[in-house]
């Protein structure tokens, strides 16, 4: 492998870690700091918070779970093995297992997630700049991304083990 193709995977390598700490640092945020904040707070607040923090938020979340996946693709296609080494690598194994969890919670974000807030967000906002009343399929909404969250909140804790387990814990597949 030439010194080139040494630090474009260093570069993949650290935006993938980069993009991820950011991604499961706001889906943590979201679901062990905003969520229960929300409960408490008094209804002008929380329509504050979701018209100018929530957007910026969200953001970050969906474009970092992208780079992730994007990264993390990017870095075993240049891995610097062949096909057959690979896929019979300690380090296949283990991402075999975390790499698809990472790509459910990918698509979550941005098909579950990102969808229904898109509509609280612009719900809230009308109700707030023209005083119309919040439409009735507005907890509906919330729900299903609460609960596509707290899905991908769950699926974070093994797939970050198997993730880390690629390179720090080849002793899985003895």
């Amino acid at each position: 492998m030439s010194a080139g193709q040494e630090v474009l995977l260093y570069l993949l390598r650290v935006g993938h870690i980069f993009a991820g700490v950011t991604w499961i640092g706001l889906l943590y945020y979201f679901n062990f700091v905003q969520v229960p904040a929300f409960a408490k707070m008094d209804p002008g607040a929380r329509s504050n918070a979701i018209q100018f923090l929530v957007p910026k938020a969200l953001l970050w979340f969906r474009w970092a779970a992208l780079a992730t996946v994007v990264f993390g693709l990017l870095y075993i296609l240049g891995a610097g093995m062949s096909i057959d080494e690979y896929f019979s690598s300690y380090r296949f194994k283990s991402i075999s297992i975390g790499g698809p969890l990472g790509i459910i919670m990918a698509a979550n974000v941005w098909f579950i997630i990102w969808p229904n807030q898109k509509k609280i967000i612009a719900a809230t906002t009308a109700t707030a700049q023209e005083g119309t009343a919040a439409p009735a399929d507005q907890p509906k909404w919330a729900r299903k991304a609460l609960l596509a969250s707290r899905t991908n909140t769950m699926l974070s804790f093994p797939m970050l083990f198997f993730m880390a387990g690629a390179v720090h814990l080849p002793s899985l597949w003895v």
